[in-house]
């Protein structure tokens, strides 16, 4: 694929608030998803969906981080920003995932984690990497995917897996623009300017090697419409998964392991 546009107008169509959330691409690709709540230790998070489903006649475990449309959404879904109950609530169902031998799916959507002190005082990053180092060692196939924003370690979070793929459209970086050029040059306001050197973008991972594939939003100059992007993705989903599934657990921890330390 050829890029066409800016990193920052791809910025700006990764954060859309129409795009396509979690949980509709999960109504759209799978089937009998049924929902999952809670972390078993403090409470829900309306920030990260979960639970299981089929593909294609294949049981699977499918997590989300959720956005919303309206204000009324986001407040429910603090915007995309996953607290520390959230984090433990994907380890769970994931760790579930493994007793039952079910692949994981992930959708990532998430500007980082919740910064609040209330998620600190949570423990927000022991959440963060008990998800690395558990992840790491999942003996089920892991598939993540960005489809819009991916900031910091609120989106690696759910994305030490097998494969990452990205929507041609999404962002993935160690911290927004806006963050990066407040820390860089102490100026928010060259955001752009920050977006341009960054690499975010699915065609600068993708030649970087960070990510496995490109999922394509455009064809020619027209976009794809929702319920053709979520067909491809399961088609997508289910080729890569027919050849995973015949791996062995120690054959798929050790191409994770392999995968992050080329980094």
């Amino acid at each position: 694929m050829v890029k066409t546009k800016s990193a920052n107008d791809i910025v700006k169509l990764a954060r859309q608030a129409d795009r396509l959330t979690s949980l509709e691409f999960i109504d759209m690709i799978f089937d009998s998803f049924v929902e999952l709540h809670g972390d078993r230790y403090y409470g829900d998070d309306g920030a990260i969906v979960g639970g299981i489903a089929y593909l294609d006649s294949m049981p699977v475990t499918v997590i989300g981080i959720q956005k919303g449309r309206t204000l009324e959404e986001n407040i429910a879904t603090n915007f995309g920003s996953p607290s520390p109950e959230g984090y433990r609530k994907s380890l769970r169902l994931m760790k579930q995932a493994e007793k039952f031998n079910r692949p994981i799916i992930n959708f990532i959507n998430t500007p980082g984690a919740f910064c609040g002190i209330e998620a600190e005082e949570r423990g927000e990053g022991e959440a963060i990497a008990n998800n690395l180092y558990e992840m790491s060692q999942l003996s089920v196939p892991i598939i993540s995917i960005f489809t819009g924003e991916g900031s910091s370690g609120g989106a690696i979070a759910l994305a030490v897996a097998n494969e990452v793929w990205m929507l041609e459209h999404s962002i993935y970086s160690i911290l927004s623009p806006e963050g990066f050029a407040s820390i860089l040059w102490k100026d928010s306001s060259r955001a752009e300017e920050a977006a341009e050197i960054m690499k975010l973008t699915s065609y600068d991972l993708k030649e970087l090697d960070v990510t496995e594939k490109i999922i394509p939003e455009t064809k020619g100059e027209e976009l794809i419409g929702p319920e053709e992007l979520a067909g491809n993705i399961k088609a997508e989903l289910i080729e890569k998964l027919s050849e995973l599934t015949t791996w062995s657990a120690e054959k798929l921890i050790e191409q994770r392991y392999e995968r992050f330390r080329k980094f």
